[in-house]
């Protein structure tokens, strides 16, 4: 569903990723873990448009969009949750969610009816979200936000969800109840890819997983294999 072939990127003069490939199977959760500055939301700006590749190739259910912008890519069926959450706090909750779906649908008449079944969806999953629908979402916490962001992800009806740093700034609590929901997406076939400050987490739910260091994938295996991998166990699971 999505393959990521030697990805070069960076800021300016300077180079982030050195050749980055990967590759996430349809209906799979595949995790990205690593040390901070690694590279992990530099991959993610870079699958998504948000910054755009030197060299390499990024292909969306085989087709190649690497040289397309962000809204390009969305349309397509790529949807990415970034790392801070980066909801619009003056509108509602529902306007927010309502952003997500967008793309897709039609942008005067029929809009909002047209969306009521996906926003009944989000909510059915997020019942604390129906609750603030009215609210400003820039008043909610920082749990809420989290939800608040996936929920806006899940409105586009992604075939690929990107999903950066969930539990950033949460407290641990919080942090159960965003893997709680992960799982659930993981039950409903949504297909995932994950980057993750709590290595150990994310490998509990992923199907496979990569190891970035330095701006290159420095191992790769199933959850299985990584526990067992004396570097991995040092570095991210000791």
């Amino acid at each position: 569903m999505l393959t990521v072939d030697n990805l070069h990127a960076g800021y300016g003069t300077s180079e982030v990723l050195v050749g980055v490939s990967l590759e996430v199977k349809a209906g799979s959760v595949v995790a990205l873990i690593g040390a901070n500055g690694a590279g992990k939301t530099t991959t993610m700006r870079a699958i998504s448009g948000m910054l755009k590749p030197s060299r390499g190739q990024v292909l969306l259910d085989g087709k190649p969009v690497q040289e397309y912008d962000a809204s390009r890519i969305a349309r397509l069926g790529l949807a990415h949750s970034p790392e801070g959450r980066k909801v619009f706090g003056p509108l509602t909750v529902e306007d927010n969610l309502l952003l997500g779906a967008y793309s897709r649908l039609p942008r005067f008449f029929g809009f909002r009816g047209r969306a009521a079944g996906d926003l009944k969806g989000v909510y059915e999953l997020f019942p604390r979200l129906e609750e603030r629908r009215l609210q400003a979402a820039g008043t909610l916490s920082g749990g809420e936000q989290q939800m608040l962001a996936i929920g806006r992800a899940l409105m586009s009806k992604p075939k690929v969800m990107l999903l950066d740093e969930p539990s950033m700034g949460l407290a641990p609590i919080i942090v159960q109840e965003v893997f709680h929901t992960i799982r659930r997406l993981k039950e409903a076939g949504i297909t995932l890819l994950l980057v993750e400050q709590f290595a150990k987490s994310a490998l509990e739910v992923a199907d496979y997983a990569y190891v970035m260091d330095r701006g290159r994938i420095a191992i790769e295996g199933t959850p299985a294999e990584l526990h067992r991998d004396e570097r991995v166990l040092a570095a991210y699971l000791g």
